[in-house]
């Protein structure tokens, strides 16, 4: 479903595990950062809703979104989470570079989720313009930091449901 027929931060709570016992990794661009750091908070917010205490939560910055895959390496190497939540904005401009970032994030997030025993979160917006941005930030459509940190938590409970 397109995300303007869709509030990002509209879920059923009743769905979504408890997160007490798990560690999260948090990459966030620098880059546009009003839009990406209103993401980081509803990841943040979100991730505490369902009880992943502070301590067990690392947010790593990066410059920009084309980065993200790297710094998900290091973090997920360094901190060993339950998954890795990514956390960017693109925005188009009058340039191709828009398409060459997002193909090389997207490309690197789903190697990451190959290579890795553990789930690499996609929470990139790539807009057509900046209202596109605020909207998905923490405006009329939500915040995808919510739902990037909703799916990080289903993601990451996902070994444990399938082994029982």
């Amino acid at each position: 479903m397109a995300s303007n027929l869709k509030n990002l931060s509209d879920y059923d709570p009743a769905t979504i595990p408890n997160g007490s016992a798990m560690k999260f990794g948090i990459v966030v661009s620098e880059w546009n950062e009003k839009i990406t750091a209103s993401l980081l908070k509803g990841a943040l917010a979100t991730l505490k809703k369902h009880g992943v205490k502070e301590e067990n939560i690392k947010v790593q910055t990066v410059p920009g979104s084309f980065e993200l895959p790297y710094g998900a390496r290091v973090v997920a190497e360094q901190s060993v989470p339950h998954a890795v939540i990514c956390l960017g904005c693109v925005i188009q401009g009058e340039t191709r570079h828009f398409d060459y970032i997002c193909q090389g994030v997207t490309k690197g997030i789903t190697e990451l989720n190959l290579d890795y025993d553990i789930p690499f979160i996609f929470g990139v917006l790539t807009t057509e313009n900046q209202q596109q941005a605020l909207d998905r930030s923490g405006g009329k459509h939500g915040n995808k930091g919510d739902e990037a940190a909703v799916t990080a938590l289903k993601m990451a409970s996902l070994r444990g449901i399938l082994l029982q």
